[in-house]
């Protein structure tokens, strides 16, 4: 089979591998039918992720079709349709049992990062009988793979970290992908106001068409212009979706007393806490590592139509194709690139 290996910062390439083939009892191997690129991956070839092994297949998101299982599966069958995600919880550690599914001892973020991930034609997954989904018919295959990592991202990290409730006020900093996501989830739960921010015209209006109530172009008036809309108050939640010290900053300049900033994005370097400006205003700081657990509750959400992140795709490409898609969505802002679907032949 084919995949695309992480060779060193700033190198990747398609190679010839061995198809994965069952290791132990519980293991799944699933062929892909459509995967896609994640920040995180980019992230990894820019040498901001150091513990990912040189030779890596990459990707760790997708939906497939089960070619074989171990003996211990009981779930799961050769043709099924599954969602393949990074998170693979064994069920039985101390952090599975409390629902932080990325904190597992023996599984964790696993694909695309300890084992060789979705962007090559087969995958091997442990734990398949807690680590796979079912996707039932009512559920198209590109909805599966924003079920597999930008839904729960967002929903986990952004929404139900950031505490938004009925009538409260949100600002996302941030509308990539699971900035918009967190747009998309955020109704969820029926705010008030659901302001994005972003430097990107494009994004911003796509952020438009999926929900946000008030846009605002990133830049020198931006904490006046948020203040404005929030009567002066700030935010109840800010939710942080870049993963830059910029961008945290405006979160801290823009919550509310008593309000959260939920931080969803990867950080490569520290951070100043503004403590002079937010000792007293009574607010919480989250950080989450996605866990995927809300990912049984997706489904059913995507399958009655009460959420929809087809729109954040915006290009589509063969395997094939796949270095060049790389090279699109890392120039993502030129590109006019959001959420690319990889189709496996």
């Amino acid at each position: 089979m084919k995949g695309l290996v992480f060779l060193g910062k700033g190198e990747y390439a398609v190679e010839e591998r061995p198809i994965p083939k069952i290791a132990l009892p519980g293991d799944a191997v699933v062929k892909m039918s459509k995967t896609t690129i994640c920040g995180t991956d980019l992230h990894i070839i820019r040498g901001e992720i150091t513990n990912v092994a040189l030779g890596r297949i990459l990707g760790h998101e997708g939906v497939g079709i089960i070619t074989s299982v171990g003996a211990a599966v009981k779930s799961f069958k050769p043709g099924d349709k599954v969602i393949v995600t990074g998170i693979i919880p064994c069920g039985t550690c101390v952090f599975c049992k409390r629902g932080t599914y990325g904190h597992c001892t023996t599984g964790g973020w696993m694909i695309g990062n300890t084992l060789d991930g979705t962007h090559g034609e087969y995958v091997r997954v442990p734990y398949a009988d807690t680590g796979l989904n079912l996707v039932p018919d009512g559920v198209d295959e590109v909805s599966g793979v924003m079920i597999a990592d930008v839904l729960p991202s967002a929903l986990e990290c952004g929404v139900l970290s950031g505490k938004v409730q009925p009538g409260s006020t949100v600002a996302i900093v941030g509308a990539g992908p699971v900035g918009l996501g967190v747009v998309l989830a955020a109704h969820l739960y029926s705010p008030m106001k659901i302001i994005v921010i972003d430097t990107d015209e494009n994004r911003l209006n796509l952020a438009t068409q999926v929900g946000a109530t008030h846009i605002v172009v990133s830049g020198p008036n931006t904490v006046k212009t948020v203040m404005g809309i929030t009567s002066g108050a700030g935010v109840d939640t800010a939710v942080e979706a870049v993963g830059s010290p910029a961008a945290f900053d405006m979160c801290q300049q823009i919550v509310g007393v008593g309000g959260t900033i939920a931080n969803i994005g990867i950080h490569g370097a520290k951070i100043d806490l503004d403590l002079a400006r937010l000792w007293n205003k009574n607010i919480t700081i989250t950080t989450r590592l996605v866990d995927t657990v809300t990912i049984p509750m997706l489904i059913k959400l995507v399958e009655a139509g009460k959420i929809d992140a087809r729109p954040l795709v915006t290009h589509t490409y063969k395997f094939s194709e796949i270095a060049q898609a790389y090279s699109a969505f890392n120039a993502a802002a030129e590109n006019k690139v959001l959420k690319v679907i990889i189709e496996f032949d």
